[in-house]
């Protein structure tokens, strides 16, 4: 079993339309009327998707709000199915299982000063979350959202509504550069926290910004795990529960493996950003991949994402128990 416990339910689609170019909100509510599960800024849950996979989409709503859960979904041009299914198949009145919510992101609540909120794209929705409960506890904070033309800044609207004047808007197109990271953090004070939410070379650039910032002020997330190194080689996991030992080539992960001979049958999202296939490491140097695990966690090496990490030494010792 994974070390998260995550609760599946069944809701129904109740609105969507048009919330940008090629993105889609997508409005859930429970069958019974009944309050949904609440959730903190910067959660996500996972949509079961009828193909066969599950794909995580962060919650874009008011975490105050219990009646509902509103998505914001691009439609990729490579989509391996899942937002394809989510555009093109599914409609209003349909039903749909979904995982959680739970949260890899959270909002660091007991710290008063000055939070910079960074937002590209469709990132705009964990970081708008945050916008939502900065302003209801009376905290000050900065909205910077970044986006490649204006039609493509989906939930606008709201965000202006929330953010007021600390809504800092940037328009790729408009000033012919990306969103300049590095001049953000330079710009704000000693003891602000920063939150970054976007495409892979925005998360680059927050990530070399903040590099001389404390570990514990520095929060982002990844849509996907960045592309692994093509420098995999076979190594072994041990089951401390068994003793039972599985090879694990290159080009397959140890969810993969342990899948196949019935060993473990957890996993969710297989990209390494929900947290369902966490296990205990026992033994052995992991070679973390996933974005869930904060720098800390990965230093102790005490549990580990198997869907997408791999080892750095010949054998792992894990409990999946």
């Amino acid at each position: 079993m994974s070390l998260t416990t995550f609760t599946r339910q069944t809701v129904r689609v109740h609105r969507m339309e048009w919330a940008a170019e090629d993105t889609m909100i997508i409005e859930l509510r429970s069958l019974d009327g009944r309050p949904l599960p609440s959730f903190t800024a910067g959660s996500h849950i996972e949509v079961v998707i009828p193909l066969g996979i599950t794909r995580a989409y962060s919650l874009a709503n008011d975490p105050a709000e219990s009646h509902r859960w509103v998505l914001g979904v691009v439609l990729e041009a490579k989509s391996r199915g899942g937002s394809r299914f989510l555009h093109r198949d599914l409609h209003v009145g349909d039903t749909i299982d979904v995982i959680g919510p739970h949260n890899h992101f959270e909002l660091d609540e007991d710290d008063g000063g000055l939070s910079v909120l960074i937002a590209g794209g469709i990132g705009v929705t964990p970081i708008l979350t945050m916008a939502y409960r900065l302003k209801a506890l009376g905290r000050p904070f900065e909205f910077h959202y970044a986006v490649r033309t204006l039609a493509r800044a989906a939930f606008l609207d709201e965000v202006r509504a929330v953010c007021g004047p600390a809504l800092h808007l940037h328009i790729d197109a408009d000033v012919g550069a990306p969103l300049d990271v590095q001049a953000l953090v330079d710009a704000a004070p000693a003891d602000s926290h920063f939150y970054c939410c976007g495409p892979l070379p925005m998360l680059k650039a927050f990530e070399a910004a903040t590099v001389l910032r404390p570990l514990d002020c520095v929060h982002f997330e990844y849509f996907r795990p960045p592309p692994p190194p093509n420098t995999d080689s076979a190594f072994e996991v041990e089951l401390a529960s068994t003793g039972e030992v599985f090879v694990v080539p290159p080009g397959r992960s140890i969810l993969e493996v342990l899948n196949a001979v019935g060993a473990y049958t957890a996993g969710s999202c297989t990209e390494g950003v929900c947290g369902a296939c966490e296990v205990k490491v026992l033994s052995g140097i992991p070679d973390h991949r996933d974005t869930v695990l904060k720098p800390r966690e990965r230093e102790l090496n005490r549990k580990m994402m198997i869907c997408v990490s791999r080892a750095k030494s010949e054998r792992l010792v894990i409990d999946v128990d």
